[in-house]
């Protein structure tokens, strides 16, 4: 049929119809709060590069997943920023950690909460790379080991879900075999299988007080010009028994999305990632654009790509326009 008898229009007049047949729709069970956890008590300390968010006490963190609760957003992933750090960090071991403890507490209060955590060494070393330095590179098989005894730590300590972020080869195989040696068989891995060496992590940094003092990630993390690396680190991260892909960055890596959920039959998860927000934070406080319509059309797209669920810093505000 085609038009005057075909009007694709008649879909679009009524709100009700566009409600009833949209194909995507976000809702705050499909969010992933992150959460960056310091020492001290009382302690909320507003990023400069990431207007709206801050780095936590345990005690105000507590405050957040009630908040976070009270909105129905019941995830959060958490990252830690240690008061010291070492060249290898070892830091991220500690069974009284920053991030163990802060699980800890967490557990006590909110036992229904999803506590995801993210499982690298570079908000842990003193040089800001994601693993142990050899010969002026990272060293891949060196990192698992410090990989799978954080990761292990983090589950003694309650964590529910590890997801480490490092892009080292084989880490999912060498933490999954860590985790079922002591009977943590029901702990699932989401792991950054596809991580990109991107641009869009600088306001990151400077959340977790990352100072990188030589050279880049390029040498771990995926060149952005590549696109069918992406399938192979999947299928590797696949056969070696992950249980959900988390994709970073997320908004100029759609087709990555894409592709990979249509090759794979799992779960995918969607990184907003913090150069994201903070772009769309600085236009909003410019008033080029409208906050609330721009991040609703940004995180649908990524649903619409794919995604399953979506870490972003936009969980709780936007949780006030989908409640």
């Amino acid at each position: 049929m085609s038009y005057p008898k075909t009007r694709l229009r008649r879909l679009r007049y009524n709100k009700a119809i566009r409600d009833l047949v949209d194909d995507t729709n976000l809702s705050t069970t499909d969010l992933i709060y992150p959460i960056f956890v310091c020492e001290g008590k009382n302690i909320k300390k507003e990023i400069k590069s990431m207007p709206g968010q801050y780095q936590l006490s345990i005690d105000n963190v507590l405050k957040t997943c009630d908040e976070l609760v009270s909105k129905n957003i019941n995830s959060i992933i958490l990252f830690g920023i240690p008061s010291k750090k070492d060249e290898e960090g070892l830091v991220a071991i500690d069974n009284n950690g920053i991030v163990q403890r802060a699980i800890k507490e967490i557990k006590k209060k909110n036992k229904n909460i999803l506590v995801i955590v993210d499982v690298c060494n570079c908000q842990y070393t003193t040089h800001g790379h994601c693993g142990t330095i050899k010969d002026g590179d990272v060293d891949n098989d060196s990192t698992l080991k410090n990989l799978g005894s954080q990761a292990l730590s983090l589950v003694n300590a309650g964590a529910d879900v590890i997801a480490p972020s490092d892009m080292m080869d084989g880490r999912v195989k060498y933490i999954r075999d860590i985790l079922d040696k002591s009977n943590y068989h029901k702990i699932p891995i989401f792991s950054y299988s596809i991580k990109y060496a991107s641009s869009f992590y600088g306001p990151f940094r400077n959340a977790t007080d990352i100072s990188t003092n030589f050279t880049d990630r390029k040498t771990y993390q995926m060149s952005f010009k590549s696109s069918n690396e992406a399938l192979r680190e999947a299928e590797m991260d696949i056969k070696e028994g992950v249980d959900v892909i988390i994709i970073k960055p997320a908004l100029s890596y759609l087709d990555i999305l894409y592709k990979i959920k249509s090759k794979y039959n799992i779960p995918v998860i969607a990184y907003n990632v913090s150069g994201e927000y903070s772009m769309l934070k600085a236009a909003s406080e410019k008033k080029w654009i409208k906050s609330k319509e721009t991040i609703i059309e940004i995180l649908t797209s990524m649903k619409r790509a794919g995604a399953n669920a979506i870490i972003t810093y936009h969980a709780l505000e936007v949780s006030d326009y989908l409640n």
